[in-house]
């Protein structure tokens, strides 16, 4: 839908990376329905990706009985919708992630509480 503006108007970003604590990452798991959107996290850009594996993602999706039987190294990942291999030794910036981006994260043989989204 198309509007007009009866005067200038200027477009104002309100939630630029420095309005943060840490560039916000979007972070999905997939098949997983007891999170039933991304969890949005302030990062900082130097974290390394294994240590967010390690650290913070057990803080947001551990209370869900599949996350300890999670094998990271079979972990099928997605960046804005399109497959994606990061590397768990560089940063996140390393890896190319910046405010605002969205990861999801697919865990072959776990699919839900008791397979409920086979």
């Amino acid at each position: 839908m198309t509007t007009t503006s009866v005067r200038p108007y200027p477009h104002i970003q309100k939630d630029t990376v420095d309005k943060f604590p840490a560039p916000l990452l979007y972070i999905g798991w997939e098949d997983h329905l007891m999170f039933c959107a991304p969890f949005c996290l302030p990062l900082p850009p130097t974290l390394k990706f294994g240590d967010m594996l390690a650290g913070p993602l057990p803080g947001v999706f551990g209370a869900h009985p599949d996350f300890a039987k999670i094998d990271w190294s079979a972990a099928e990942w997605f960046k804005s919708g399109k497959a994606w291999k990061p590397d768990v030794n560089k940063t996140l910036a390393e890896n190319g992630l910046g405010h605002k981006d969205v990861i999801r994260f697919r865990t072959p043989g776990l699919h839900g509480l008791n397979g409920s989204c086979n």
